[in-house]
């Protein structure tokens, strides 16, 4: 995925590594579960770790058994895997949040960072449709939304991929921080006002943790000489 730097080269992912990628993501946000689970107790339903491992463990349970020859069925296969395994407010919108990333979209067999961009602004496009929620409501938008933020400016920049990864990381670990702040809109956190003020939001932790998973995992590919360029 993604621009290059001086000399217009553009370097980007191919389907088999954007499979491996959100395999990557998957194992990662399961192995929070832990953390996960510490915070949604704190001002949640203290399930959202559950449900994430069970949603992440079918998805790549299930882009293991399939051939892939596109990146819009990895998105709709994340997507799908969430939205019936996951229940709850989570497995909707993080599951929207795929399906809607790829809805309506020609066949992508590469991905560079303005498609990438193109899909998450879909993806955050396709939350905010569906729980209607808007920055500063405790939500996972608080790290979606600024994330997707970095990445368009980014294109407008013509930056480099893993760059444009990790200022779009940085930005939702930011975001995630400034949810301490936040009184919730949704969810049970609403009901205790300002007593969630001090805590983090569970969703956009799960954010913050699949854009840094995201950067890593390309940042790896760059170190390895295993980016592809056109």
């Amino acid at each position: 995925m993604m621009v290059a730097e001086t000399d217009g080269v553009q370097t980007y992912l191919s389907t088999k590594q954007v499979k491996d990628l959100y395999i990557y993501v998957g194992q990662k946000v399961i192995e929070a579960k832990p953390t996960l689970t510490e915070i949604d107790s704190a001002i949640g339903d203290g399930d959202h770790g559950i449900g994430m491992e069970v949603g992440f463990k079918k998805a790549i349970q299930q882009l293991n058994e399939i051939e892939v020859e596109d990146i819009n069925t990895i998105y709709k296969e994340i997507g799908k895997a969430m939205i019936s395994n996951m229940g709850g407010a989570s497995g909707v919108l993080f599951g929207t949040f795929f399906v809607a990333s790829v809805k309506n979209k020609p066949v992508i067999d590469k991905l560079t960072l303005a498609t990438f961009t193109h899909l998450v602004q879909s993806g955050l496009e396709g939350v905010q449709a569906r729980g209607k929620a808007k920055v500063g409501d405790k939500t996972m938008i608080d790290a979606l939304a600024p994330a997707v933020e970095a990445l368009n400016a980014a294109v407008e920049q013509n930056k480099d991929l893993v760059k444009a990864l990790q200022v779009a990381s940085e930005q939702a670990e930011l975001g995630l921080e400034q949810t301490k702040q936040l009184v919730a809109k949704f969810g049970r956190a609403k009901s205790l006002g300002e007593r969630a003020i001090g805590h983090q939001d569970a969703g956009a932790t799960t954010i913050s943790i699949i854009f840094k998973s995201i950067f890593d995992y390309v940042c790896n590919l760059k170190t390895n000489g295993e980016l592809l360029y056109e």
